[in-house]
């Protein structure tokens, strides 16, 4: 790692992440990035999918979020720990108070890439008695958020992934049990001894380590 000049490193390296990461963790990338290595270029690529082809060819050079089994040969290192919150637009009568009843009698939006009406949520309130209405799924937090401000709907969102995303909306606390979410980093192990690869992640880990602390 001692022959790797930053300064001079030209390289592109993709970082296949959602919305909420490059929308929290984006500028604090951007800004390591320009102080230790200017002239790198970080490119982040959509999670269409979480196929390990793009990995293993080379593609990506990162995987960063919620990550299943992707098979013995990948490495995967935790960043942090998130939950899901409740979110409406200001004024909402959920802003007030939240029980499971009222919650469920709200229409609701899901973020899912594969398009799912249902999730985790769903089985909670069935264990209450309770179903809601999800009539909207988006691809991205965006565009629910987006809904959210401007409607009576609600949505469920990882707290810390959309935090500056939500500003002037209402976040609280669900009424219901979800798991926590283990938000990863994944890459190829022939990657391991390259010095800039060696950088890249660890600038991955300091900028969610950053934003930890503030």
């Amino acid at each position: 790692n001692d022959d790797l000049d930053l300064s001079r490193l030209e390289r592109t390296f993709v970082i296949r992440a959602n919305d909420g990461f490059v929308g929290t963790f984006g500028a604090a990338l951007a800004s390591l990035a320009a102080q230790h290595a200017p002239q790198v270029q970080l490119r982040f690529a959509h999670q269409d999918n979480e196929d390990v082809e793009a990995l293993r060819e080379g593609q990506i050079d990162v995987d960063v979020g919620v990550i299943g089994t992707m098979g013995p040969e990948i490495r995967l290192q935790a960043l942090f720990h998130d939950r899901f919150i409740g979110v409406v637009r200001s004024g909402h009568p959920l802003a007030e108070s939240v029980t499971p009843e009222s919650f469920a009698s709200f229409p609701h939006v899901s973020v899912s890439r594969r398009g799912r009406f249902t999730g985790p949520i769903d089985e909670a309130l069935a264990a209450h008695g309770l179903a809601r209405g999800v009539t909207i799924a988006v691809a991205n937090f965006a565009d629910a958020l987006a809904i959210v401000r401007a409607s009576d709907h609600v949505v469920a969102v990882p707290d810390r992934l959309t935090e500056p995303a939500r500003a002037g909306l209402h976040g609280f606390e669900l009424p219901v049990k979800t798991d926590a979410l283990a938000i990863s980093l994944a890459w190829h192990p022939r990657f391991d001894a390259d010095p800039a690869h060696w950088w890249l992640r660890g600038m991955v880990r300091e900028a969610c380590a950053r934003a930890v602390k503030r």
